[in-house]
């Protein structure tokens, strides 16, 4: 029943990807033919999903077509769906089944960071996780109030500083406090700049180094979360965080606003950086454990 829930919301919040070219390209279509390959190649291309991959994806769909000898549209439907399955699908597990861990969440402001960890909280604690919050932007004005008022919603302890603080000073009264409690799970805000690299990158440096000394024996990710909304600049700031924060993972949020669901594999295809969780609502349970199956059946389906 989870698994239908998690596939009714993601259908929901795929709606403008959906109503656009995707679903209209196999609809009242039976055979498969050339137009059905060159309408289904520019409906990924406005979907966002870029001209390269695009090409590489009705390349496979052609193949596997040739190869199974499949001639009905919604073969190739079906098909397609277990391509775009395939490319999605992460090639390592995120999270260790026991243990301690430290998620970094980086990213600009207003791509719904803080929401995003308040979010995250609410999961893991639904998953059997004692997560807490460590406010170690302490750049942004009220970036640590903001993040209190999600650690309030989820339920979950936070630890913070005055603003202006040593975000790192703030990891390691977190980190102390999470073992004094007995919580399994940090997740640190960071601060969400971009136009001086070499403060952002030494910041985190200090972070892990805290991390890596205080609590050697959390499995930790550094996760990026990013606009759906932005397109193809949310690609261009992936890249700016990959070559200074050491990203494993991403959070994509308001996939729900966008007609452009193509973004999500676009950016995992561009970075080789797995996509793990992606908004697709306001509510603080619409923060979505990626699914590759779910997630291509409902873009096409």
């Amino acid at each position: 029943m989870e698994k239908l829930n998690i596939f009714q919301k993601m259908k929901k919040g795929l709606e403008k990807t959906r109503s656009g070219m995707l679903a209209s390209v196999f609809s009242g279509r039976e055979r498969i033919d050339d137009e059905l390959y060159e309408e289904l190649e520019e409906a990924l291309i406005i979907a966002d999903v870029g001209m390269e991959l695009s090409e590489r994806l009705i390349d496979e769909l052609r193949a596997n077509v040739k190869e199974n000898r499949l001639r009905e549209a919604e073969q190739a439907r079906t098909a397609l769906i277990e391509i775009v399955a395939a490319h999605m699908q992460p090639k390592e597990s995120f999270l260790p089944d026991s243990g301690n861990v430290v998620l970094l969440i980086v990213g600009v402001n207003g791509v719904g960071k803080t929401t995003s960890i308040g979010k995250l909280a609410s999961y893991y604690k639904l998953q059997g996780k004692k997560p807490m919050l460590a406010a170690a932007d302490t750049f942004r004005a009220a970036a640590a109030e903001q993040l209190e008022v999600w650690a309030n919603r989820a339920d979950v302890p936070i630890v913070k500083h005055g603003e202006g603080a040593d975000p790192a000073a703030v990891v390691f009264d977190a980190i102390a406090s999470a073992k004094a409690k007995g919580n399994d799970m940090l997740i640190c805000d960071t601060a969400g700049r971009l136009h001086n690299k070499k403060n952002l990158m030494n910041e985190l440096e200090k972070i892990r180094r805290v991390i890596a000394r205080e609590m050697p024996d959390a499995s930790c990710r550094v996760l990026l979360v990013l606009d759906a909304t932005t397109g193809q600049n949310a690609i261009v700031q992936a890249r700016e965080f990959s070559k200074t924060a050491g990203l494993t993972d991403i959070v994509l949020t308001k996939l729900d606003g966008t007609a452009k669901g193509g973004m999500v594999l676009a950016v995992q295809d561009t970075l080789n950086i797995p996509v793990r969780f992606v908004g697709v609502g306001e509510g603080i349970d619409d923060l979505q454990l990626f699914d590759a199956q779910v997630f291509a059946s409902a873009l096409f389906e």
